[in-house]
């Protein structure tokens, strides 16, 4: 098919055979090992649940109280019976592995290979490294029953909205979604409400698939009460919305 003229190269057409061909075993290399990683956290993880990934600041301190909160959160969680995932490096994932590995259930850090920041925690009962992104993204959404998102940066943000954006578009099941910190999230709902709300970007009920918690007791409570609403039989309380979704 003719692109109007245009000069559309193609990997086979290249003229260096040996440029060709190095380039085809890179890119094939490359999905390879993406196939491994999918394939490990598959065979790691598959039989963890009902697991919470816990996301948050790779820079925040130990004598910061976020850190304190979030260890907190991720003991209760592992004692109600939830393995905890983290990202495996410092910070709030960090506080999320230690919280748990103290608690009952599974510590899990999806560790990721960065030329700075990242370096792993020694509170994983289970450890996981990936070398791509996206791989270890997945993993994130496809082995968790609940999102808790500390205060973070680009990296918490990345995941907290990719996580709605999959469960807007009904392409992974609805959990909850919990930001702990009303005071660091307050500004990012009022702009939810008075720009993406107000401007149409995004429908009113699309709010709902969010909740701002402070008390870690409450945030057990919001992920508990969840799940034993979806386990009722559609319509027993007018909503059986919740109890529907496709799983990633």
């Amino acid at each position: 098919m003719e692109l109007r003229g245009k000069n559309v190269p193609r990997l086979r057409e290249v003229n260096d055979i040996e440029r060709a061909t190095a380039k085809k075993a890179r890119e094939s290399w490359h999905v390879l090992t993406i196939m491994a990683e999918f394939i490990e956290s598959t065979e790691r993880l598959s039989e963890l649940r009902p697991a919470v990934s816990i996301f948050g600041s790779a820079r925040t301190k130990a004598d910061d109280p976020h850190y304190a909160l979030c260890v907190d959160i991720a003991r209760r969680l592992s004692d109600a019976g939830f393995a905890v995932i983290s990202g495996g490096g410092p910070g709030i994932m960090e506080a999320a592995n230690k919280g748990a590995f103290d608690g009952a259930s599974p510590s899990v850090g999806l560790n990721i290979e960065l030329p700075h920041e990242q370096h792993g925690n020694g509170w994983q009962d289970i450890s996981l490294s990936f070398r791509h992104f996206f791989a270890r993204k997945v993993a994130f959404v496809k082995y968790a029953d609940a999102y808790v998102v500390l205060p973070g940066g680009f990296g918490t943000l990345d995941e907290l909205t990719e996580a709605l954006t999959l469960m807007q578009t009904g392409k992974s099941r609805l959990m909850p979604v919990i930001l702990v910190g009303s005071k660091f999230w307050g500004g990012l709902m009022d702009w939810i409400k008075t720009q993406l709300i107000d401007d149409g970007m995004i429908s009113p009920k699309d709010l709902d698939l969010m909740q701002v918690i402070d008390d870690p007791a409450e945030v057990v409570v919001a992920i508990q009460k969840f799940y034993e609403a979806r386990q009722k039989p559609a319509g027993a309380d007018g909503d059986s919305e919740q109890q529907t979704g496709m799983y990633l």
